[in-house]
């Protein structure tokens, strides 16, 4: 696909006769937060899955950095260049954060061990400033189980930037949190975008938190795209207003 940074092209994906994902075709342009919005079974969460390979496509191509990766695996899919964080906190509860990113980090190195030296040595600078970007410094120690819910979802992020991705999916990075838990994850994604020169593609239901960080928005609705645009377009487009932001507004 020539230059293209990120694309879909057609993807479908049915469960039992359902069509979850129905005919979806969008692109990402690099340096970008692109965001996905629509009601709960629009499919969002399936075309996450789509993309990272935890589910394989019935139809369609997806298309990273001129590359096709349609079906590719899992760990293909990191180390092309795409991470994903999840809606629901993953990580190792009684390991301390600095313990959590130098797994993930060390995992994509496919390290474990380097001569006599313990995992635990390697690449410490490098999960310190991942640690330190993340807001998470004073934490670095802390067993991620006792951390807020918040913090567990920078930590998310964190976990996610240790494959040094092009591309990271976040996936309800904001659900469960607090107003200022809020804001601090905002930073934190802004940060990223800032000192990482990688490109966001958004799922989230808070519609504050959409049109404050997102340059183009997609709609999904019962698996299919049904408009697209600026922040500026979504907030003023009828069907929008109607269909997926109601109150929200």
């Amino acid at each position: 696909m020539g230059d293209t940074f990120f694309e879909i092209i057609g993807l479908e994906k049915s469960f039992r006769g359902l069509k979850a994902t129905n005919n979806v075709s969008l692109s990402i342009k690099k340096g970008e937060v692109c965001s996905i919005i629509g009601p709960n079974g629009a499919g969002k969460t399936t075309l996450f899955n789509l993309i990272t390979g935890l589910i394989k496509p019935d139809a369609g191509k997806i298309y990273f950095m001129g590359k096709d990766i349609t079906g590719h695996s899992p760990v293909d899919i990191v180390h092309a260049g795409i991470a994903r964080s999840f809606q629901i906190v993953n990580n190792f509860p009684r390991f301390t954060v600095y313990d959590n990113i130098m797994i993930a980090a060390l995992g994509y190195k496919k390290l474990a061990m380097k001569m006599f030296t313990p995992a635990k040595g390697i690449a410490k600078n490098e999960i310190m400033e991942l640690i330190d970007r993340i807001g998470l410094a004073k934490e670095a120690h802390s067993l991620a189980g006792e951390l807020s819910h918040g913090d567990q979802k920078r930590l998310e992020v964190g976990i996610a930037l240790a494959s040094h991705p092009s591309l990271l999916l976040l996936d309800e990075p904001t659900a469960g949190m607090s107003s200022d838990e809020k804001g601090g994850i905002l930073e934190t994604i802004k940060r990223v975008m800032k000192e990482s020169d990688c490109t966001v593609f958004l799922c989230e239901h808070d519609m504050k938190v959409i049109f404050s960080v997102s340059d183009t928005i997609w709609v999904l609705h019962n698996g299919a795209v049904v408009t697209s645009g600026t922040v500026d377009e979504i907030r003023n487009n009828s069907l929008v207003k109607e269909i997926y932001l109601g109150e929200a507004e």
